[in-house]
């Protein structure tokens, strides 16, 4: 019925586009930054840092659910400074053995947090960590400039049972993958979910 009316009034049919046109633009979000760059207090010292970040769409094999869980809120994914190519995005069987779960760093205005998501729910991610991006820095080059030093990665149970080769009391072989969380050339810490809770891996006694 409006698609009638205005075929038969020119002047509608102008008017309405007029109207258009005089509708005001909504303000947009300014877009997040994918590079950063700044100063804080390492050491005792001001020193410049620089993070960069890669958006969602830089990792296309991410599920749909989950892309768009991830650009609902708003998440860019940090890189290491060491970073080849995109990384912090795990693809890995972290609920139980077969299952296919992904795991992705996720910085929000300056926040990361690890977000877990399991193929058998479509509650909201785990969240295992929180921290500051500028509280996950550190020094890496002869430059002095500090880099983000925050990675993640998948664990297999091969790679866990070898972590634990020094135990007096190796623990047996898990049945499934955990979760390598890293700080860049320093350590690393394996969550493992089992019995419906994460727990951290022992590594040592």
């Amino acid at each position: 019925m409006v698609r009638a009316n205005l075929r038969q009034s020119g002047w509608g049919l102008s008017a309405w586009f007029c109207a258009c046109l005089l509708v005001p633009a909504q303000p947009q979000p300014p877009p997040a930054q994918l590079t950063e760059t700044g100063k804080v207090v390492f050491a005792g010292d001001t020193t410049p840092y620089l993070i960069r970040r890669l958006p969602v769409s830089s990792f296309p094999y991410l599920p749909a659910a989950i892309q768009d869980q991830l650009n609902l809120r708003g998440c860019l994914i940090p890189q290491t400074y060491q970073a080849r190519r995109p990384e912090n995005v795990v693809h890995a069987s972290l609920e139980r053995n077969g299952s296919s779960d992904w795991a992705v760093l996720c910085s929000v205005r300056g926040t990361v947090s690890l977000l877990v998501f399991f193929d058998s729910s479509s509650a909201p991610p785990a969240v295992l960590a929180t921290a500051p991006e500028t509280e996950r820095l550190q020094v890496h080059d002869t430059s002095g400039v500090l880099g983000f030093n925050w990675g993640i990665d998948p664990a297999s149970p091969e790679q866990i049972h070898e972590a634990q080769s020094s135990m007096e009391h190796r623990p047996p072989r898990l049945d499934h993958d955990a979760l390598a969380d890293s700080v860049v050339d320093r350590r690393t810490v394996y969550h493992f979910y089992s019995k419906s809770a994460w727990t951290l891996v022992a590594l040592e006694e």
